[in-house]
């Protein structure tokens, strides 16, 4: 088995790096950054450099790039990819991907699935990757269609290849709403949180806490930027609920009404224990 990965940044990188762990498959790999797609194949995280003459040996191909710039990539090198090949996206959001690229894949005859790696760091780029990154990590599939079992089969063997524990199979647009809130709501709180006048103060008055607030803070402005503009209808949603829930506690400290402040804590604790399993 042949596998392209586009894109050598952390998530690139890294699936260069496990595929060539705990695969027999060949790994090509392009990064638009042709320094970086050098260093991957002297640092022997990729077997060859992808280009248009050998892009049609590959049985899977991973895109590892922003939304736009996935669908760009397919509809250019469509023509050139093989009818039995399989190509998966590794995009923060999927329904704006998914639109674009299951059309594309029709058209030319081979398979496009959503999917979606639960797993980064806070580093970002191939030098912090790693073949260790999706050990016992989530892969969320979008695929077209449910109905081709062997085919979900196959991929969800190769996913697991590479150290990932859990695939789950969900449409784009549930996916886009659910990590709206388990994802990108927490880099915009995050993110909003350390501009607080307090942060600079906090060396020597923050523990644990601190650090799973800010943890994700710093990030890609960039792409970002392009992931939220993209789902911003789910994030908006989330945010003005987050934004609902904070008055509530606000107001019963600013009307020194104890009990309702005591119940919302309450309130939070016991839905934190019952969503944890």
């Amino acid at each position: 088995m042949t596998t392209a990965v586009v894109g050598l940044g952390l998530i690139g990188g890294s699936l260069c790096k496990t595929i060539k762990k705990n695969t027999s498959h060949t790994v090509y790999g392009f990064d638009l950054d042709n320094t970086i797609s050098t260093y991957a194949l002297m640092d022997g995280g990729i077997d060859r450099i992808l280009d248009d003459e050998n892009i049609s040996e590959c049985d899977f191909i991973l895109l590892c790039v922003y939304p736009k710039a996935t669908v760009e990539f397919l509809k250019e090198k469509a023509p050139l990819i093989k009818k039995d090949a399989v190509v998966i996206d590794c995009g923060g959001v999927k329904k704006a991907i998914c639109e674009s690229c299951f059309e594309i894949a029709n058209e030319h005859g081979f398979t496009f699935i959503g999917g979606h790696p639960m797993a980064g760091l806070h580093h970002s780029g191939y030098k912090n990757s790693t073949a260790d990154l999706f050990i016992d990590a989530s892969m969320i599939l979008t695929p077209q269609s449910t109905d081709d079992i062997a085919l979900l089969e196959s991929v969800t063997l190769f996913v697991k290849s590479l150290g990932f524990s859990t695939v789950t199979v969900t449409t784009p647009d549930e996916h886009d709403t659910i990590i709206a809130f388990t994802s990108q709501l927490a880099h915009v709180v995050s993110n909003a949180y350390v501009k607080s006048p307090q942060a600079k103060a906090h060396k020597g008055f923050s523990a644990g806490s601190y650090k799973d607030m800010t943890r994700v803070a710093r990030l890609n402005e960039n792409m970002w930027t392009e992931l939220f503009m993209e789902n911003k209808e789910h994030l908006i949603f989330e945010i003005d609920h987050l934004i609902k829930s904070l008055n509530e506690y606000k107001e019963a400290m600013q009307n020194d009404d104890v009990d309702t402040l005591k119940a919302l804590l309450k309130d939070g604790s016991d839905r934190k224990k019952s969503i944890d399993f």
